[in-house]
């Protein structure tokens, strides 16, 4: 009841970020390879900077 109002940290607003570019990744890879390898690529770096807040 009171996480309700509980702002994200900085680690959950990347996690969110990151999985939202993997599933645009995924969804692109059957129209647009290299659209598709931009996303990944994107998430990838992301998840380098998530790693460093661990």
């Amino acid at each position: 009841m009171f996480g309700l109002f509980k702002k994200k940290s900085e680690k959950e607003k990347l996690q969110q970020q990151y999985a939202k570019l993997m599933k645009e990744a995924h969804t692109l890879s059957t129209s647009n390879r290299k659209l598709s390898d931009e996303k990944a690529y994107e998430a990838n770096e992301l998840m380098k900077q998530i790693e460093k807040l661990s």
